[in-house]
């Protein structure tokens, strides 16, 4: 049996919990958020726990078991409290600056990269270097940071671009050949 879907989720105060035959709702403060379940899977609610289980102990049935369990309670998570990822930007002249919904990035560029803001996706800015991609589902706060990071990624050289907080990079070594006159 999976052991992540083996562990129930606890329910957070604030949030109800919807569940239906192909998918679980939930409704908290922030928002609204479903998560698939799959007809192998099922799902009851005693008092404020959440418990999965599954039909079988073949293969699919189990890896379905642990992944229904895991998007539910981001679900869960994401619309009471919500997710963020920060970044920081590293570079001689590189910025960001924030006009109502577009991202504004100097990058080293010719020219700076503009980046509509989703609707879903909220931006802050804390200093022109730093800032924060936050919203309630946890793989659109992932995939936007990442967009955002793929415009300019760090320099394995000299370690310049748009970095999450707290990324271990590792520095190269200048390349062999090259002398110093």
């Amino acid at each position: 049996m999976s052991r992540i879907g083996k562990q129930p989720i606890t329910i957070p105060e604030g949030v109800k919990v919807n569940i239906l035959a192909d998918k679980i709702e939930f409704l908290g403060p922030k928002g609204k958020l479903t998560s698939p379940l799959l007809p192998e899977i099922k799902v009851e609610q005693e008092d404020n726990l959440l418990v999965f289980t599954q039909s079988s102990e073949t293969g699919p049935h189990r890896a379905f078991h642990g992944l229904c369990r895991a998007l539910a309670y981001n679900s869960a998570v994401g619309v009471s409290t919500g997710f963020s990822k920060k970044m920081e930007i590293v570079g001689v002249g590189y910025r960001a600056k924030l006009d109502k919904d577009n991202l504004e990035l100097n990058l080293g560029y010719s020219k700076p990269v503009i980046y509509k803001i989703p609707e879903d996706i909220e931006i802050e800015l804390e200093k022109p270097t730093l800032f924060t991609v936050k919203g309630i589902d946890k793989q659109r706060v992932g995939q936007e940071a990442h967009k955002i990071r793929s415009f300019r990624k760090p320099d394995p050289y000299k370690l310049k671009g748009i970095r999450y907080v707290g990324e271990h990079l590792i520095k190269k070594e200048r390349k062999a050949g090259v002398t110093d006159e």
